[in-house]
């Protein structure tokens, strides 16, 4: 156990050390700010490109290769609603040729009742594919947005994470932390 504090302990100090050589480095670097400009109707334009045209928000974002996952997901739920739409008129009109007398179709081998059933599955296929369709459509125009927003975000190097030893006033041990520090 107290070889795995000291090893907590050296590890901690080293850290420090690499603070101080961190902090003499930056002092001596070129301290030229350059700030971006920030265009507030940027997402609301990606949002709107997105809502014309699925996947060109994602364009104006230079996010490219979000352009086939957009296509790929509204273009599968569509997919999906054409079969599932084909199925169900061809199980309707085999239903319906049924009450209407003639029993020559290729569903010659049901009985009616699991064709109402059939009826039924294919209906609710399709329209469980047509809210994927437009689920996609509408998550599509919230990441045009979402992804316009974040690039606009500053992320800069003032952010810093790094293991500290902490002395506790109350007992006189050290403890290890991590402290988060930040400036404006």
């Amino acid at each position: 156990m107290r070889a795995f504090i000291a090893l907590l302990v050296f590890s901690a100090l080293s850290a420090f050390g690499q603070k101080v050589q961190k902090v003499e480095a930056l002092a001596q670097a070129d301290t030229t700010v350059t700030n971006k400009v920030i265009d507030p109707l940027r997402p609301a334009k990606a949002a709107f490109y997105s809502a014309i045209v699925p996947g060109l928000g994602q364009v104006y974002n230079k996010r490219y290769w979000k352009v086939p996952l957009v296509y790929g997901a509204i273009g599968t739920s569509l997919y999906f609603y054409s079969d599932q739409n084909t199925k169900y008129k061809k199980v309707r009109d085999a239903y319906k040729r049924r009450l209407a007398g003639y029993y020559d179709d290729e569903y010659q081998y049901l009985d009616d009742q699991r064709l109402i059933s059939a009826q039924r599955g294919y209906k609710k296929n399709r329209e469980y594919s047509l809210l994927f369709a437009v689920g996609f459509y509408v998550l599509n125009i919230v990441d045009a947005n979402i992804d316009a927003h974040l690039k606009q975000f500053n992320v800069s190097n003032d952010l810093t994470l790094e293991p500290d030893l902490i002395q506790q006033d109350m007992y006189s041990k050290p403890t290890i932390g991590l402290t988060l520090n930040y400036r404006f």
